[in-house]
Order: structure tokens, then C-alpha cells, then sequence
């Protein structure tokens, strides 16, 4: 009767905690996505305009064309392109019987003192048998050899090294979008550093005129050395801010140099036209458009594929093999 009740209590009070848990709540999806973004409702975007539309600037247009052909960084990547559509014409290839001829040929005498030697001999007595003296070997044969794709393993290689080419495609516009960037980037700091030098050597005329106004009041009493050395500090400081603003003018040019692939050179660019730029209206569309405009976040989406195909290939290669060969 004790051991009843004890059960009953467990059991009421097992219940009671369970009415204490909340119960786990499912999660729906919402697929109904608005039908425009803010105020805008346009689905134009900025990223589907190609560069030579947005850039309006004939050289920096050049520039830009130069580096794409010229930058040693997006060549490797080209040749990285070329690796890719080879691996899948290699893992294409695989899939296919193979067919090897292979020939040969060769010559055979026995020695003289050697029991083969000797029967040859006494077989050359009889008349109209004469023994050969070298024997000839020539073969010729093909060999046919195809792997039965049981377990999808070479046709998974093949899509493998497939969606890696396409990777490598995005991997190139990713390096295109960036350098097309960097050039627009450096051009327009070139022109900026030129106008800051010009406006920095007009106000350093300026200052040195002032300069030479204080110390003609200086002579005529009105004002003390004070003001004098305030003005040489003020124009001294300008002529430091002058060289460094030239040195970085360099470092510009050289980093634009190396971004076309060329040595050190002086770049050919509008300085005069900086302040009459006109920026162009920038559509940002929708923003699911972000994701499916951006390049290297495709090309992680097929390298994501590749991957998940060569871990199939990796299982099936635990399991037999079935060749056909034929000689």
C-alpha cells in the first residue's frame, strides 16, 4: 500500500513539473517579403551598370582598362580560370573507357654451349632444316579499360571540378569589381592631392605676403616681434605641410603604377576638372539584390557545392570498384 501511494505522489508531481515546461513553439517562414524598400520601389540597381558607363572620365577609363589587361594579380587569376576548365576536362575525361596500344619487338639466340644451344644444333644436322640463327619477337596489342560509375563517383568529380570553374569565374569578377575600385579610388586621391597642392601653394603666397606686410609695421612701430614670428611659424608650417603633400602625391602615382602593371611613371589625369565632377545617382534597388550582385559571395555558394560533392566522392571511394578491361 506504501509503495502505491509513493507512485501516485511521483506520479502528480512528475505532472505538475511538466505543466511548468513551456512547450517548444515552431518557427513559420516568412516568405511575403515587402514590396518596396523605404520610399522606393524601383528595382534598378547601380551594380548592373557596367564600369566604362559609370566612369565618364576618358583616362580614368583607360587606366582602368590598362590594369585589367596589365595587373599581374588578375592574371594569376586568369590562369587560376584556365587550371579550373582543364581539372574538368581531366575529371570529364576520367569518366570514359581508356584505349592503350603498345607494341615491342625484340631478338632471341641461344648460346652455343647451352642445352637450348645444343638441341638447335643437332636439329640443324637434318637436311633442308637449317637452324635459325637469331629468333625474332615482334607483338603488337591494345588494352580497353573502363571504370562502371556505380556510386556516382567519377560523375560527382566531374560536377565538382565544375562548380569549382565556376568559382573561379566569380573569383575573377570579385578581382575585377576590386581593382576597378582601387584604380577609380587612387585616380580620384591623385587629382584631390593635386588641387590640395595648389591651394596650399596660393596660401602659402598669401601668407608670405602677409608676412612681409607685419614686418613693415614692425618697422613702423605698430606691432611687436610677436606677430612677426607668428607669421613665419604659420608659413613655415605650410611649406612642411607643401612636401608632404608632394610625397604622398608619389606614393599615389607609384601605388596607380603598380595597380596598371607598369614602372614608376608620371599619370596623365584631369587635376582641373575635380571640383566640376558630378557624382552619379546611385539606384540602390532592392536588398536582396546586394546578395545576388556580389561575386564572392557566389563564388562561396559553388565552392560550398564543390565541397559537399567531394565529400561524396571521398565516401565512394570506400566502396568496390567494378573495371572492365579486355586485352
Amino acid at each position: 500500500m506504501k509503495n502505491i501511494i509513493n507512485l501516485i505522489l511521483i506520479g502528480c508531481f512528475c505532472s505538475a513539473f511538466s505543466g511548468c515546461i513551456p512547450s517548444l513553439v515552431s518557427k513559420q517562414a516568412k516568405k511575403n517579403l515587402p514590396s518596396n524598400y523605404g520610399i522606393n520601389a524601383d528595382t534598378t540597381n547601380t551594380a548592373k551598370i557596367s564600369w566604362k558607363d559609370f566612369f565618364t572620365d576618358s583616362m580614368l577609363v583607360n587606366m582602368i582598362d590598362s590594369a585589367l589587361k596589365n595587373n599581374q594579380r588578375f592574371n594569376i587569376i586568369l590562369q587560376d580560370i584556365i587550371i579550373a576548365n582543364n581539372q574538368v576536362k581531366a575529371r570529364k575525361g576520367l569518366y570514359l573507357p581508356f584505349v592503350r596500344l603498345f607494341g615491342g619487338g625484340g631478338l632471341d639466340k641461344s648460346g652455343r654451349y647451352t642445352t637450348q644451344g645444343a638441341l638447335e644444333n643437332n636439329l640443324a644436322i637434318t637436311p633442308g632444316n637449317p637452324k635459325p640463327e637469331v629468333l625474332p619477337n615482334i607483338f603488337l596489342g591494345a588494352n580497353v579499360a573502363w571504370q562502371v560509375d556505380i556510386w556516382k563517383q567519377l560523375r560527382n568529380a566531374k560536377k565538382s571540378a565544375l562548380y569549382s570553374y565556376f568559382a573561379s569565374i566569380e573569383g575573377k569578377n570579385f578581382a575585377a569589381t576590386i581593382l576597378v575600385s582601387e584604380v577609380a579610388q587612387s585616380y580620384y586621391e591623385l587629382i584631390a592631392l593635386d588641387n590640395q597642392l595648389e591651394i596650399l601653394k596660393a596660401n602659402i603666397q598669401i601668407q608670405k605676403n602677409a608676412l612681409e606686410i607685419i614686418n613693415l609695421q614692425k618697422k613702423a612701430g605698430t606691432v611687436t616681434e610677436l606677430a612677426v614670428l607668428r607669421f613665419e611659424a604659420e608659413v613655415a608650417k605650410n611649406n612642411s605641410r607643401q612636401y608632404y603633400v608632394q610625397q604622398k602625391i608619389v606614393e599615389t602615382e607609384n601605388k596607380l603604377n603598380f595597380l596598371l602593371g607598369k614602372f614608376p611613371s608620371k599619370i596623365e589625369r584631369k587635376s582641373a576638372t575635380f571640383f566640376d565632377l558630378t557624382p552619379s545617382i546611385i539606384a540602390n534597388g532592392i536588398p536582396s539584390q546586394l546578395l545576388g550582385n556580389r561575386p564572392d559571395i557566389k563564388m562561396a555558394e559553388h565552392a560550398l557545392s564543390a565541397a559537399n560533392l567531394d565529400v561524396k566522392v571521398a565516401k565512394a571511394n570506400f566502396y568496390p570498384v567494378v573495371n572492365i578491361t579486355g586485352n
